[in-house]
């Protein structure tokens, strides 16, 4: 397997956020890590690399984790933090400084990047489009005395390129289609660190930075109980960081990706690949699983089927499995980056739907429903419906859920809430404030495609209108859920097929 690597960080990836310039008496170049998470095939660090050895600096990486973000609680902190304890030990003994931070009450970081980058010749940073990132970096952008550099590490495709936003996959496929071989040529470099030798930072420098913000000590020692952050949302048994990320994508490649087109229909087999969070919250990067799902595949460039059709299947070249994935990993993903990066004021946001599913889905908000559940009744699983309770319940306990059963759980709180705009507000809440994979595009777009986006319209129905409509009888009819119902819904032990 070959893919190109770019000679330097791609123009088309930068977005310069303020007018300061780049100081060349700086001590130090500045790489803020907010989104890409990882030390490997990360545009926003390899950019970092670059700056710091063309000016002869050292690098500092700063990896912080506030208190205020809304949805902060013991599962999403232990994530990020068992990533910040992975780097701390392979940074450990390095010309790279690692400045890991962890914010004891909220607003205590306060005034830590403006002090950093006041010694900084520049800052670089990752560009992400949802969650508190691009507030928070439009704030910080003003008040930085150097230049601060946004760099999108998010996929294959540069989630601003064109400035168009894509109503369909199909669309959206076929552009990849086009721009494939181009974008091949274009991977990040595996070990971006390894390219220079840079300067250590000379001992003392950040002293009295770190009096005033003390850097964590040990990541995997820090008591979540003592912090001002939601305890009712529990740690997750997924473990978080580089290492586990890794484990994890070797043992699909190993075992899942032959059988992903069909097996990860079926919630009792489980068969998704798992790494929607650790591609969340940057610990893995696009790039790097398509390089190890292609190369387990044996692929080469060649194998590209030279044709530009929007077809979902055959044109990588790849066998069935990764080709599911890959339209998957690829596709649907980076077609959620696209709207959030082009139309960020309509992210989550009930105004941000197609027309024609607003229309519909207005036209039917009177309409009964055979049930009305309140916020919190769905956080609790307590409905009427086994299956759908399975689901949750999976949420609730793991912080993920099975991909199908996500659709079949959206569509659901569509049908059983009391207007689409309650159905909208429901799902968020739940998907953001559970889902390890929460916050992100790739979950925004699985919402927004429950009210229609990416879509088409249907048969029209009741409380749907010609929005798709999906109910548990059939799911369980298509798909094998009695090990799932077993697993998470111990007391209802069946599904009702009629």
């Amino acid at each position: 397997m070959s893919v190109g690597r770019a000679a330097a960080t791609p123009t088309e990836r930068l977005r310069f956020l303020n007018g300061a310039p780049a100081r060349g008496d700086g001590e130090f170049v500045l790489y803020w890590m907010t989104a890409q998470r990882r030390l490997h095939s990360n545009f926003a660090l390899q950019f970092a690399a670059e700056r710091a050895a063309a000016l002869g600096r050292p690098l500092v990486i700063l990896e912080a984790l506030r208190i205020g973000y809304r949805w902060a609680s013991d599962r999403l902190h232990r994530f990020v933090l068992d990533g910040m304890r992975d780097h701390a030990a392979a940074l450990a003994g390095g010309s790279v400084h690692y400045y890991a931070y962890l914010e004891p009450q909220e607003g205590a970081g306060g005034g830590l990047i403006e002090a950093l980058s006041a010694r900084a010749c520049e800052v670089v940073t990752d560009d992400y489009p949802t969650s508190f990132i691009p507030r928070m970096l439009a704030a910080a952008a003003p008040r930085l005395p150097v230049r601060l550099t946004a760099v999108d590490g998010n996929g294959l495709r540069p989630m601003r390129r064109g400035e168009r936003v894509f109503p369909t996959a199909y669309l959206f496929r076929r552009a990849l289609q086009a721009e494939l071989p181009a974008l091949l040529d274009e991977f990040p470099e595996a070990d971006p660190l390894a390219l220079h030798h840079l300067p250590r930072l000379p001992a003392g420098t950040l002293d009295e930075i770190a009096r005033r913000w003390p850097p964590l000590g040990r990541a995997a020692a820090v008591d979540l109980g003592a912090l001002a952050i939601d305890h009712t949302v529990s740690v997750a048994p997924t473990e978080g960081g580089r290492v586990a990320a890794l484990s994890r994508m070797h043992g699909f490649l190993a075992t899942g990706l032959a059988g992903y087109g069909e097996g990860r229909n079926h919630p009792d087999d489980d068969g998704a690949s798992g790494l929607s969070p650790y591609l969340h919250f940057g610990h893995l990067g696009a790039h790097e699983v398509v390089a190890a799902v292609i190369e387990h595949a044996g692929w080469s460039p060649a194998r590209i089927a030279p044709r530009v059709n929007g077809a979902k299947a055959g044109w990588w070249g790849l066998p069935p499995g990764a080709e599911s994935y890959l339209d998957e990993l690829v596709t649907w993903r980076e077609l959620g980056f696209n709207f959030c990066a082009q139309r960020p004021e309509a992210i989550d946001r009930y105004e941000g739907l197609p027309d024609w599913t607003r229309a519909t889905l207005d036209a039917h908000a009177g309409d009964p429903r055979e049930a009305v559940y309140e916020l919190d009744a769905f956080a609790a699983a307590r409905t009427h419906d086994p299956l759908w309770n399975a689901a949750q319940r999976q949420l609730l306990r793991e912080g993920r859920m099975h991909n199908y059963l996500r659709m079949l759980w959206g569509k659901k709180i569509l049908e059983w809430s009391a207007t689409p705009r309650d159905a909208l507000a429901t799902m968020v809440e739940l998907n953001n404030r559970y889902a390890l994979d929460g916050r992100d595009p790739n979950s925004t777009s699985g919402i927004a495609w429950v009210l229609g986006r990416y879509d088409r319209p249907w048969a029209e129905r009741p409380v749907f209108g010609v929005v798709r409509y999906m109910s548990s009888a059939n799911t369980a009819r298509k798909l094998r859920v009695r090990g799932f119902l077993e697993r998470y819904g111990p007391e209802e032990r069946q599904l009702p097929l009629a």
